[in-house]
């Protein structure tokens, strides 16, 4: 896997944004993402609808290469850790996370997480809540209109459409406006809202191989 990144600056503060789905945060040494929606498959599988468990180890796969890659000492969810509650999917992500107890994990509370307290237990953060602030930023799931500051969110699974002769491509992307950095959701088994963007923003599209701003 080949981890291609794009600096920029938010704040006076240096965000890393990588072709895997992921930003990270130089000063904090956090790696930040969103919508993992772990226990997606496993919902669908509950529900008749044949799934390969290998997606969700393929994300796995992408954010322990993104951890080696990055070393961060805090790991940052802005939302939707899970998608359905506890299920096996869950207890597979709870055993991959027991590799790096050493890392502080951060839940951003998002429309999907409904978590228990036998569930929360289980999973261990070291801090939960609805949005969370660090040196005047703000980490929340849904982009709050009301709210001042500069958010880093989720929650849209943004994409852009690339139009060509031959056919039209949809790529997920990274939204950057002056008061916003949106996240692409860091699951490959999601959709793409490619109508809902912030405007004003530049957008940062990847594919495996590279990331660039168009």
């Amino acid at each position: 896997m080949f981890i291609a990144t794009k600096s920029i600056s938010v704040r006076n503060h240096t965000f890393i944004l990588t072709n895997q789905r992921a930003a990270f945060w130089e000063k904090e040494k956090a790696l930040i993402l969103s919508d993992l929606h772990i226990g997606k498959t496993a919902h669908f599988r509950k529900n008749g609808i044949a799934l390969a468990n290998h997606i969700m180890k393929s994300d796995l796969e992408r954010l322990s290469a993104l951890i080696e890659y990055f070393q961060p000492e805090k790991f940052i969810v802005v939302g939707d850790l899970l998608h359905a509650g506890d299920n096996s999917d869950v207890d597979e992500f709870c055993t991959w996370k027991n590799q790096y107890s050493g890392i502080q994990f951060y839940l951003i509370e998002g429309n999907h997480d409904r978590i228990s307290e036998a569930l929360e237990k289980k999973l261990c953060f070291h801090h939960k809540s609805e949005w969370l602030e660090i040196d005047g930023i703000t980490f929340i799931h849904d982009f709050d209109t009301v709210r001042s500051g500069f958010q880093i969110t989720g929650h849209i699974h943004p994409g852009i459409v690339l139009n060509s002769t031959v056919k039209n491509i949809r790529l997920p992307c990274f939204a950057h406006s002056d008061n916003q950095l949106l996240l692409p959701a860091f699951s490959e088994f999601t959709g793409l809202d490619t109508k809902n963007l912030p405007k004003n923003s530049k957008f940062f599209v990847f594919t495996d191989a590279e990331i660039y701003e168009i």
